[in-house]
């Protein structure tokens, strides 16, 4: 694919195919992914990638957990939730994959299912798990360099025929993850992508998340008008 055609067709898969992804292929999409600048070349990522077995315990440990209503254990998390204008667009994307998967303001039951799929991955026969050098930790740079990487992952898997969606449910019970992708003590888990071949017939597939326009995202100063 062309470059624009990457990044204008990406979008976030939450539906896909059981078909396995190669690991030859993983690796070619990480290898290019890892060109992402970082400050001062210190790349502080580290990624764990889980398929099968592994992946299932992972799944069944979060889904279980959470629906026992162990308190969430997020690693890297920082701010209040979103308010104004941030709470709004969160919203309304939760409107548009609603109304695609045809589940209505008062179906408590499809609304719940959906969440759980949140912490299965999504069912993709992949988990992308990205942490970084706990001794990094409290860095300002090290977040930005690790979105940077993954923003690179997501377009390198999309060009190859590849979806991902970028989530935190899927590791909001960390020592699950942990154990299970076997993850050492010294890297902080960061967030989670899921990872496979989409599924063209799941109808939140198709939702294009609405985006502001460079106008209301960008100023410019010293161009003559």
């Amino acid at each position: 694919m062309d470059f624009d055609d990457v990044i204008l067709g990406r979008r976030s898969i939450r539906g896909y195919k059981p078909d396995p992804v190669p690991r030859a292929l993983i690796e070619e999409i990480l290898t290019l992914a890892m060109r992402a600048p970082s400050s001062m070349n210190t790349q502080p990522w580290n990624f764990y990638v889980i398929t099968g077995e592994p992946l299932d315990r992972i799944r069944k440990g979060n889904t279980e957990r959470n629906l026992a209503g162990v308190p969430h254990s997020r690693e890297f998390r920082t701010g209040e939730a979103f308010a104004g204008v941030h709470r709004e667009r969160q919203i309304g994307v939760a409107k548009q994959l609603f109304g695609a998967m045809g589940i209505a303001r008062e179906d408590t039951a499809a609304r719940q299912d959906w969440v759980l799929r949140g912490f299965r991955q999504f069912d993709a026969p992949v988990c992308i798990i990205v942490t970084y050098d706990k001794v990094l930790a409290g860095s300002d740079d090290t977040p930005f360099d690790c979105g940077a990487v993954t923003n690179c992952l997501v377009n390198a898997a999309w060009s190859r025929g590849l979806g991902c969606v970028i989530n935190s449910q899927g590791i909001m019970q960390s020592p699950v993850v942990r154990e299970h992708a076997q993850i050492p003590d010294d890297q902080v888990i960061m967030k989670s992508i899921a990872l496979g071949w989409p599924d063209d017939s799941f109808p939140a597939n198709a939702v294009v998340s609405e985006r502001k326009s460079v106008a209301e995202a960008a100023v410019f100063r010293g161009f003559g008008d």
